[in-house]
């Protein structure tokens, strides 16, 4: 049962971080806000046009059958770095949706940046 409690401990301060994170921060049209989704097995992000409520690209490891590791979240990046130059976007805000900016979400952030978006 310690362990249950630990994991739900954990997820309930990611939820904290989050929800804080999220009152600061919006996105535009012109400037989504790209937030990340972690899972053990998968990484997915989008981005979101507040104002309207709408997501204006996405992408997910699922679809590329890749995991979730560091050199992974680097591809996944590139895909989802052509995806918003698709679709016009080059700045954006970076929403790391709670989780701790480092190893994974890090990666997927710098490898965004390497590809030309700007966060």
């Amino acid at each position: 049962m310690s362990r249950a409690k630990d994991i739900a401990k954990k997820n309930s301060l990611r939820i904290k971080r989050k929800r804080r994170v999220r009152g600061s921060i919006s996105g535009t049209a012109s400037k989504p806000r790209v937030s990340i989704f972690k899972s053990n097995k998968y990484l997915s992000a989008q981005a979101i046009n507040d104002v309207e409520g709408v997501t204006l690209a996405s992408v997910s490891s699922k679809a590329l059958d890749l995991t979730v590791n560091k050199d992974n979240a680097v591809k996944v990046a590139a895909q989802f770095a052509e995806n918003l130059k698709a679709a016009g976007i080059d700045t954006i805000v970076f929403d790391r949706n709670g989780y701790l900016y480092h190893g994974v979400i890090a990666a997927f952030a710098q490898s965004l940046r390497d590809n030309g978006i700007k966060l």
